[in-house]
């Protein structure tokens, strides 16, 4: 779930400029302590601290406690207490939490009308909401001083650091941020993948495809040999350059930074455009389907499923691992698989991107919260490996049993309900779901992982490179260079589509010198500038 619901990141990256306006003073009338910009005194008949325990396990507040938590985004699953999941965190922490969804409007009038929800979830660490938070959010570090020190045995320290404002303080708290000690352990596996079907790669003889000469004459034997599959595919481009952006500078490993540490443009990169001119040489022989820049998602899954595809660039392979499994599963002779593919035409190797610091969703906890040290207690409860691997696998015994591996394996009745009635499954266990807080290092605890990636993960491992110094260096919303940065991107994307799609090499040419005109017209220089100055801001952050 998590790899695809990251497909609405879009949904939360624009908090409006008004928000900043209005952020700007807020601080409502919550009876958490907002009143007088103090927290309020921990009571010892509720629990006297022990940095040893998590305050959770020594709350004896006995009432159930009551919060509502926003979420920035519609798609959000509300329902409490009726899936194995959230019945557990009820029953642990004895809250219940009315969730309120919404889009950047709903956002902002929380702001404009003064009282805010108890905990509030946004989806951009660059946005004013974010950037504001002193003035309407508790910092993380004030509620864990104050009510559960043992909130930093389970915090990612770089997390925290990767955070704090310019006050030192941290605010808000990411799901799948992983620091270099994540990526160090190896938990993380690759989700870039160049396959092919197996069946297809044995009868053209196995052949490298790893120079454009190579990728262009395995095509053709493919078309002559089986005309009736499309030789090459990515992920659906209807709204974005798919797999072929990002993810193939990341397989080519072209690089995130010049010498001088200075923001690298990726896009004009020659040994990335020499790959490019190689795809439209491609579809110029009819070896790329015009389906594949129409078709939508589950259209391309649709392909997937039959095996439609001979290669397949894949960008997210955990999200296609159901259609992938539906094809090798009534044909296990033809499965895909991950092979080198193309590489860099200048001797760079792969440096596959995973997620960095940065995470996904931020969770924080209003000034107007009414119990801020309940508050606080989920944070540390949902952070801590307890409570994520219940909301990864669930309770033990009812969703799992722990192999002979020390694996985590889904009873079968959950496995079985999960893989052929999948909404029903999310309504009863919601596993994997309720993501928050979620984070990569709980998918090594599985055993389930789809048969139809295994092998596509093997061959990404001791592949995958940080980016933390170019991660949140877009410039800042509401912003006349986030304005032009929106426009690039979209011309961008057109642009790509159109690359591969075009009658000739002068034709070639032209769209991108009028790219590199458009972005000239529209702030170019300033991104830069602010891309620079962001990247030196991490820089100093991860030397911290």
């Amino acid at each position: 779930m998590k790899r695809e619901a990251r497909h609405y990141l879009t949904i939360g990256m624009a908090a409006a400029t008004a928000a900043g306006v209005l952020l700007t003073g807020c601080g409502g009338s919550g009876s958490g302590g907002s009143k007088t910009g103090k927290l309020p005194e921990l009571s010892e008949d509720r629990y006297v601290l022990d940095a040893s325990k998590p305050a959770w396990q020594l709350d004896k507040k006995s009432e159930t406690t009551e919060l509502t938590w926003y979420v920035n985004a519609d798609w959000w699953n509300t329902d409490w207490g009726t899936d194995t999941v959230t019945r557990q965190v009820k029953k642990d922490l004895n809250i219940d939490i009315t969730f309120i969804t919404g889009d950047d409007t709903k956002l902002n009038t929380f702001f404009a009308g003064g009282d805010k929800p108890d905990i509030i979830t946004i989806f951009d660490a660059n946005s004013s909401v974010a950037q504001s938070a002193a003035n309407w959010a508790w910092s993380l570090n004030e509620l864990a001083d104050a009510y559960d020190p043992y909130f930093y045995e389970v915090a990612s320290k770089d997390t925290m650091n990767w955070f704090s404002l310019e006050d030192d303080k941290t605010y808000g708290y990411p799901d799948y941020s992983n620091g270099q000690e994540v990526y160090d352990s190896n938990l993380l596996k690759a989700t870039t993948a160049f396959a092919v079907r197996k069946d297809v790669y044995a009868a053209i003889g196995e052949p490298e495809m790893g120079t454009p000469d190579q990728f262009l004459d395995a095509l053709r034997k493919i078309k002559e040999q089986f005309p009736d599959l499309i030789p090459f595919g990515s992920n659906s481009m209807t709204d974005s350059t798919g797999s072929l952006g990002a993810d193939l500078q990341n397989f080519l490993g072209v690089p995130i930074e010049n010498e001088d540490g200075t923001w690298y443009d990726r896009n004009m990169d020659e040994d990335y455009l020499t790959w490019i001119r190689t795809l439209n040489a491609a579809y110029k022989e009819g070896l790329i389907s015009d389906d594949n820049f129409s078709d939508d998602g589950t259209a391309h899954e649709d392909k997937v499923k039959t095996g439609k595809y001979a290669c397949l660039f894949i960008g997210g392979t955990p999200q296609r691992s159901g259609p992938l499994q539906v094809w090798r599963s009534s044909n296990p002779e033809a499965e895909y698989i991950a092979i080198d593919g193309p590489q860099s035409t200048v001797g760079h190797g792969p440096t596959l991107s995973q997620a960095g610091l940065s995470g996904w969703m931020i969770n924080y906890i209003s000034k107007d919260c009414k119990d801020p040290i309940k508050a606080i207690e989920i944070f540390t409860y949902l952070i801590s490996d307890y409570g994520g691997l219940i909301c990864k696998y669930g309770v033990e015994g009812e969703t799992y049993t722990i192999n002979g591996d020390g694996k985590y394996e889904l009873l079968p009745e959950v496995k079985e309900m999960q893989q052929n009635d999948n909404e029903q499954f999310k309504k009863v266990y919601r596993l994997s779901e309720f993501i928050v807080f979620g984070h990569d290092k709980y998918d090594s605890y599985g055993a389930d992982v789809s048969e139809s990636i295994v092998q596509m993960q093997k061959w990404g491992e001791g592949k995958l490179k940080t980016q933390f110094i170019i991660e949140n260096i877009n410039p800042d919303q509401g912003t006349a260079e986030a304005r032009s940065k929106s426009a690039i991107d979209t011309n961008w994307n057109t642009t790509l589509t159109s690359l591969i799609r075009c009658g000739s090499d002068a034709e070639f040419d032209q769209l991108l010198a009028d790219h590199v005109s458009f972005r000239e017209q529209n702030n170019w220089d300033s991104i830069v500038a602010s891309y620079n100055e962001k990247m030196e801001r991490n820089r100093q952050k991860l030397e911290q």
